[in-house]
């Protein structure tokens, strides 16, 4: 009999939501890479965090920010994850990130993140 782990994912949005970021980051492995395009990281020169105490600080700076997190979208298997976050700061500007990720063993092993501000 094979068992498969899965990701968490109701505790993972959980997380996102309540700005948790040792929860979140608790959901990658540990030598997880992450991948993030936006304005100032173009395809050519993405901003690339590789390990799971540098994905850590990445969530710790953006969870210490007074933005509310929103997860409407998310979609998972076993092996893939993909999620919008939508993000908005007090003035009222907004974030939306759009994620596809890896997954194995029930954690994210790798992910690419492309996000877009007001």
């Amino acid at each position: 009999m094979t068992t498969t782990t899965r990701l968490d994912t109701a505790a993972l949005v959980s997380a996102i939501e309540r700005r948790d970021a040792d929860a979140v980051s608790n959901a990658y492995a540990v030598d997880a890479v992450v991948t993030i395009l936006d304005a100032d990281h173009s395809p050519a020169s993405p901003l690339v965090l590789c390990g799971r105490d540098a994905i850590a600080g990445y969530h710790r700076d953006i969870c210490g920010r007074n933005v509310d997190h929103s997860v409407p979208v998310i979609s998972a298997t076993d092996d893939v994850l993909a999620f919008e976050q939508h993000c908005r700061y007090p003035d009222g500007n907004r974030v939306i990130c759009v994620t596809v990720a890896s997954v194995a063993g029930g954690l994210i092993t790798s992910q690419t993140i492309a996000q877009a501000w007001d």
